[in-house]
């Protein structure tokens, strides 16, 4: 993205009170996003399938500086201006060379969120945006990228320096979360409920040759009065030569222990395939991913949903165009329940 706006300050000011900075640079960008969308519901009924056109517009804020002490200092925001504005990322980052780095999470940023689905895509994950008029909505039913979501929000970090090893570099995080499964709080030391704490864990190994694997551990309590334990992991496996990559992940939660009031809760794992091929300005995709409720006392299990996506994006400067072609099968659990959805996206980098 090209800059359009810079603004040089002197310091950090009210966002960075705490700390003394030398000047800092404040960079703006902004990208837009069109597409052309066809749905077509579980149900099979015209009312809840349907057509459409749409746009999205975001703007992203980018700060960096040095504080006296050599640390260094990074803010990030992004917000979605379609419709209302909001807040939809940012994160604060504070570089201290050998010691490592901390990065508060505002919302979402966090080193656990970041690995919940590494499969290479040429639009989104095959997850994104599935939903459909009748319920059947991946974000509550149908998505297997449930790892980090406990801490991704109002969460702190600490990352190691990344190690190095004959050829191998080796990062590993820790995440803090006061209020699992929470947003952050609504202003400075006012908590947004009173949810019991959280912690992520993460060891991810890269190899010069293009192979990579990492791990990733998550548990949370007391989500509300009532609940108790719940605890996610997740383990992924990427290689990349060429312009090709290819990913197969798992991730498991255990929620046998995570009731409220009287209802149990039901474990689920999620399995996540990807492969990718880009050849100079266009890229090509295949995904699928599974998501699986598991059967809890006289509960039978949910019936295995199962989704793919066909993807391609080809590239000319600061325009991309997209499609995607997507499918659910058994969609919210229920047995030959199928969600379709056809997108083509055009979008703009400034």
């Amino acid at each position: 993205m090209n800059n359009i706006k810079k603004i040089g300050l002197s310091a950090l000011a009210g966002s960075l009170a705490m700390v003394s900075a030398n000047a800092i640079e404040y960079t703006m960008t902004g990208g837009l996003l069109s597409t052309y969308t066809t749905q077509d519901a579980p149900s099979g009924t015209e009312a809840e399938s349907g057509k459409g056109l749409g746009v999205a517009t975001d703007l992203s804020f980018n700060a960096a500086g040095e504080l006296d002490n050599g640390f260094t200092v990074g803010y990030f925001m992004a917000v979605d201006t379609n419709g209302a504005l909001s807040n939809t990322s940012s994160q604060l980052t504070v570089g201290m060379g050998s010691l490592g780095t901390l990065q508060l999470n505002n919302k979402y940023g966090s080193k656990a969120n970041a690995i919940d689905d590494v499969t290479p895509n040429a639009y989104n994950e095959t997850w994104d945006g599935l939903t459909s008029g009748d319920g059947k909505t991946v974000a509550t039913e149908n998505n297997p990228s449930f790892f980090g979501s406990q801490t991704s929000s109002g969460s702190l970090d600490y990352r190691i320096p990344a190690q190095e090893y004959m050829g191998t570099t080796i990062n590993a995080s820790v995440t803090y979360d006061p209020q699992a499964g929470a947003a952050g709080a609504s202003k400075a030391g006012v908590a947004a409920t009173n949810a019991g704490s959280g912690q992520a864990y993460t060891i991810q190994a890269s190899h010069d040759l293009g192979l990579e694997v990492g791990i990733g551990y998550e548990t949370s309590s007391n989500q509300t009065t009532s609940q108790s334990d719940l605890s996610s992991e997740t383990a992924y496996i990427k290689y990349a030569v060429g312009g090709v990559s290819i990913a197969y992940q798992e991730a498991f939660r255990n929620a046998s222990n995570n009731t409220a009031g009287t209802t149990a809760v039901a474990d689920t794992e999620a399995t996540m395939f990807g492969l990718a091929y880009t050849a100079g300005d266009v890229t090509v995709s295949y995904g699928e991913s599974t998501l699986q409720t598991k059967a809890i006392g006289a509960t039978v299990a949910r019936v295995e949903v199962e989704l793919t996506s066909i993807q391609a994006a080809y590239t000319m400067g600061a325009m991309t165009v997209s499609a995607a072609m997507s499918e659910t099968d058994n969609a919210g659990g229920v047995s030959a329940a199928k969600y379709e959805e056809n997108t083509l996206a055009v979008s703009f980098a400034f």
